[in-house]
């Protein structure tokens, strides 16, 4: 039975689904990462290596009002990048709840990337 890997646009955790896990999945379906908890949706599923996911976002809590919110690869495209003071570079973003700046930052650990607001 072959096995097909896929990196998590977010943390590189290797998401492996065998062929009968494909069977089972339609466009449009959503998968989740189990280190990040990042939502993709399976945008074609041909045979072997002819599959395609998008990002559509991770689950953050915002450290001002406790709020849990979506970050987006557009909410971070348009997000501007600065340099913290340990030099790390962080996405500044807006809460949707309390609009609050928030520093968002990928941090590299022995599970993988994972997502950290300061």
């Amino acid at each position: 039975m072959a096995t097909l890997e896929i990196e998590c646009p977010v943390c590189a955790e290797v998401l492996e689904l065998t062929d009968q896990d494909r069977a089972e999945l339609q466009p449009g379906d959503v998968i989740v990462c189990d280190s990040c908890n990042a939502e993709m949706e399976i945008t074609r599923n041909g045979g072997g290596e002819d599959f395609e996911l998008e990002l559509l976002g991770i689950l953050t809590t915002c450290p001002n009002c406790a709020e849990e919110f979506e970050v987006t690869e557009e909410l971070l495209a348009t997000a501007p990048t600065l340099h913290a003071s340990d030099g790390s570079e962080v996405s500044v973003v807006n809460c949707p709840h309390c609009r609050a700046s928030i520093e968002l930052e990928f941090e590299d650990g022995p599970e993988g990337r994972s997502l950290s607001s300061q």
